[in-house]
């Protein structure tokens, strides 16, 4: 073993140094990867791991363990490393497929991929967001449940985060959020290498992070050297005394050790070659070879987190048993929310809507729809990007979340789209709520990043978006979406449903509920939209198959199919009755979700579009991007291909061509 000349049996330093080099091994072995946060801020991770982090590795999913969240993913290798050795179920095998196809160790942690992975990171500013989330939940389950004797939800929330993250407009959003909510079950360390891509963050960052994070009404500590054990310690210490959201600045060197990287922004994203990689390990006392070496006197120190784990967590079962015999009806409540069982009878009673003309906004009916639901189910709870009012997402009769309201469900997100959308997914991966986020549609743009990671993680985030097309009139292009429904459905496992009318819209509701694999976006329109005569349709809601037959005019063989969805299927309708008196026979789809009908049934789905029926006209206020897979090469689509105007909604629909009359013109062109 060349190069093993340690001085003397510094099992700390032996523990650190093997955290490094099992980090650098890896992207060497890969040949790709960044070696430079993993060996710069080993040190800060290991006190966190050994001295603070109450986990249970033998169950990841412990409720009330602590969260760590590497917010810079791309630095992974120091988690899985930590993962490793702390003995949760990740093989040195593993490690070593690292950023292979296949493994459970890709380039940027992965949630529900890897076990011990609490949140997906790599796009920075998410997990350093995520986390809010995570203190949020923790805090409000918190002041549901507890009782001076029985603290049944008590955790913490650490993470290190980057300088790339505190560059991310998302984590000066969540900051502020954390600041304003004195989150103080949250506990940052700030690996301040001062070294990004580019160069020296003096490029480009230059500010006093720590007075701005003191701005933010958050508790402050430096830490000179990013390798001092007990001066993180302390600080770690003192952060768990303060009721404000901590970071705590630890200056480190990116790449520590490295002969000739060290503190340069080669060290960040680059392997470090085996001469450069050796050089380090010869730096550090460590041996070269062989590559992956785990000494037995660390991996037994650092494996006592299992048994540590396990007794840790016995504890707590002691005191949960304790309490259900004092308080059986929140032990059992809370036992289901964290389970993500929903309540008995929580779709009963639901609103229902009488056909009628003149009708409603779909975010009005999703505001009493999303009332009624609040109603049975006490984890529900979320809010606005300062638009409640126009949103209709304020839960009546309930507390707003603040710092001195914990118990509160209504939220005020400020207008913070970015970090509304971060934090909402942290609070749905936390468990025991079920979190909504609301703005109008043409901002989910601003969020898109945590619309992605919602989708890509699986997570069932509620995101609710009123004002949905040109029909909310006079504020003009700016707030009018037109690419935004195709943009949100082509984002993968992410579900968008449009409802056409109230009843519909409170089909919607139940189906995001029920979704707890994934993201659902509810999109609602300002405008009134008629609530549909069903029985004059002869069909029922069948919302939850993505497309319905919502009603056929005339008889014979079919002419030609008509689909549309949110308030373009009123226009349908009346379109297909015209139709129809001219002695054609018109099927009318109403299509509120793509993604759901592509997962029903060949049989269903040739149910709804005959193939042998090519004479097809989709109409949607939005671009036609998407709809030639559902019209086919010799259907057609109303759409608009270009943005929209300033002026009142009627005039719109006129100017832009959504009338009844524009729909039966398109309709007679394909039919001749």
């Amino acid at each position: 073993m060349k190069g093993w000349i340690m001085g003397k049996n510094d099992l700390q330093l032996k523990a650190i140094n093997t955290i490094r080099f099992l980090s650098a091994d890896m992207v060497q072995k890969a040949n790709s990867g960044h070696p430079g946060l993993p060996m710069g801020a080993a040190a800060i991770a290991y006190t966190i791991w050994t001295r603070h982090l109450r986990h249970n590795p033998l169950n990841p999913a412990w409720s009330d363990r602590d969260r760590f969240i590497l917010s810079g993913g791309h630095g992974s290798a120091l988690l899985y490393s930590l993962l490793h050795l702390t003995g949760y179920a990740l093989t040195l095998d593993d490690l070593k497929n690292f950023r292979q196809w296949g493994s459970l160790t890709p380039g940027h942690p992965e949630y529900g991929l890897t076990p011990g992975v609490e949140t997906t990171t790599g796009p920075l500013g998410q997990g350093f967001s995520n986390g809010v989330g995570f203190a949020i939940a923790e805090k409000h389950l918190a002041a549901m449940f507890n009782t001076d004797d029985f603290p049944v939800v008590d955790h913490y929330v650490y993470a290190i985060v980057t300088d790339g993250d505190l560059m991310e407009g998302v984590a000066s959003e969540a900051a502020s959020l954390a600041g304003h909510l004195q989150l103080g079950k949250l506990i940052y360390l700030y690996d301040d290498n001062r070294i990004s891509i580019d160069g020296s963050t003096d490029l480009a960052f230059t500010e006093d992070r720590e007075a701005r994070f003191i701005a933010y009404g958050w508790h402050t500590q430096v830490v000179l050297d990013g390798n001092d054990v007990e001066a993180i310690d302390l600080a770690i210490q003192a952060a768990k005394k303060d009721p404000r959201p901590s970071i705590i600045l630890c200056r480190t060197q990116i790449g520590y050790g490295l002969p000739t990287r060290q503190n340069t922004s080669k060290a960040h994203g680059e392997p470090p070659g085996e001469e450069e990689l050796n050089g380090a390990k010869l730096n550090l006392n460590w041996p070269v070879e062989p590559r992956f070496f785990i000494p037995e006197d660390v991996l037994e120190h650092f494996r006592m987190a299992v048994e540590t784990g396990k007794n840790i967590e016995n504890y707590w079962k002691i005191r949960v048993e304790a309490y259900q015999r004092v308080f059986p009806e929140k032990a059992a409540d809370l036992a289901r929310r964290l389970e993500g069982r929903l309540p008995d009878g929580w779709e009963t009673d639901l609103p229902s809507f009488p056909a009628d003309a003149k009708g409603m906004a779909s975010r009005a009916a999703s505001g009493k729809v999303l009332n009624s639901l609040a109603e049975k189910m006490p984890e529900l709870m979320g809010g606005s990007a300062d638009l409640a009012p126009s949103n209709l997402t304020w839960l009546n009769g309930f507390l707003d979340f603040q710092a001195n309201s914990p118990e509160g469900r209504n939220f005020h997100f400020g207008v913070r789209e970015h970090g509304m959308g971060a934090v909402v997914n942290g609070m749905a991966l936390h468990k025991g709520v079920i979190p909504y986020g609301a703005t109008f549609l043409v901002f989910s743009d601003y969020m898109r990043g945590a619309l992605r990671i919602s989708a890509l993680s699986h997570i069932p985030s509620i995101w609710v978006f009123t004002h949905d097309s040109i029909g909310l009139g006079e504020d003009g292009p700016t707030h009018q979406p037109v690419e935004h429904l195709a943009a949100l459905r082509a984002i993968p496992y992410f579900s968008v449903i449009r409802p056409a009318d109230a009843n519909e819209t409170c089909e919607a509701w139940k189906m995001a509920i029920k979704r707890r694999d994934g993201p659902t976006a509810l999109i609602f329109s300002r405008q009134s939209l008629p609530t549909l005569d069903r029985n004059e349709c002869s069909a029922a809601t069948l919302l939850n198959r993505g497309a319905y037959i919502l009603a056929e005019f005339g008889t014979g063989k079919l002419d030609l199919i008509l689909m549309a969805s949110g308030s373009e299927v009123s226009l349908i309708l009346q379109a297909g009755k015209l139709l129809a008196s001219e002695g054609l026979c018109i099927r009318v789809v109403s299509f509120p979700s793509w993604d759901i009908f592509q997962t029903q049934e060949s049989d269903y789905k040739e149910k709804v579009f005959p193939p042998d029926i090519t004479a097809r006209l989709a109409v949607e206020m939005g671009i036609s991007q998407g709809w030639e897979m559902w019209v086919g090469t010799k259907g057609a689509i109303l759409s608009i291909d270009h943005f929209g105007a300033s002026a009142p909604a009627n005039i719109l629909f006129n100017e832009f061509g959504f009338t009844v009359e524009n729909v039966i013109l398109k309709a007679r062109n394909l039919l001749r």
